[in-house]
């Protein structure tokens, strides 16, 4: 029976991630900002979920992380899909430092705190979930796809740590395409856009076989490949627009 904490289990891709844990029989370690979201996920099923509310912009958050998983009695996995994202083609500076906090200093604080927890417990598995916008800077949403990219080199910086330092951590990068969650208020702009329960099932797909970095799906990796190839003079020059 797996062990499994979740940050961002509240709602989106975390909370459907979640439910098919618990549907698999895994022991599930819920965290994420609304207590009252964690009480209806934890209603599911009372014997196999355990939650924490934690802020991972705060300060406390790896304390709170450190006490969700004593409630679960050790952790496996480690899944991260806390984040956020705004198109922001305005540069409203409150949008791009927000940005900022949750999924780069939120992001470094949580996995950080649980590569220690792998570290001194004799390893695990720490999966994220980052975004193909980390592949190039996006003109209508500079943070996020900034941040997204952060997260995919310190993945890569973290993985290499472990195995300088003979660490038996295992490390996965999810890379998804544009997901029908809250974080895109109006999901019918979006170029091939895929449902939360889709992705959900694939990215429990990936945690079974501990893939190091998977693109989902492969229209997007398709899509990536693509845009890698793409001279910088051309990138810039490109309309690039996600609707508001």
């Amino acid at each position: 029976m797996k062990r499994i904490v979740i940050v961002g289990a509240t709602s989106g891709i975390g909370l459907e991630v979640a439910k098919l844990c618990i549907r698999e029989g895994w022991l599930v370690g819920a965290a994420g900002r609304r207590e009252e979201a964690l009480a209806e996920l934890k209603a599911l099923a009372p014997e196999q979920v355990v939650t924490q509310a934690i802020d991972i912009t705060r300060d406390d958050a790896p304390e709170c992380l450190s006490r969700l998983v004593g409630k679960l009695g050790g952790m496996d996995i480690y899944l991260h899909s806390s984040g956020i994202g705004s198109r922001n083609i305005e540069l409203k500076p409150d949008i791009e430092i927000s940005t900022l906090r949750t999924n780069g200093e939120g992001f470094v604080r949580m996995v950080t705190a649980a590569f220690a927890y792998f570290r001194d417990n004799g390893g695990g598995h720490l999966a994220v979930i980052s975004s193909i916008a980390g592949t190039r800077g996006l003109g209508s949403a500079p943070a996020y796809s900034a941040t997204k990219r952060m997260q995919n080199t310190y993945i890569d910086a973290l993985a290499q740590l472990a195995h300088m330092e003979g660490y038996a951590i295992r490390f996965t990068d999810i890379r998804p395409g544009f997901v029908a969650t809250p974080l895109l208020k109006h999901g019918d702009h979006y170029p091939m856009l895929m449902q939360v329960p889709k992705v959900a099932r694939r990215i429990l797909t990936v945690l079974k076989t501990e893939r190091r970095r998977v693109v989902i799906d492969r229209r997007y990796a398709v899509f990536v490949a693509v845009w890698k190839l793409i001279p910088e003079w051309l990138w810039e020059r490109l309309k690039i627009r996600t609707k508001a």
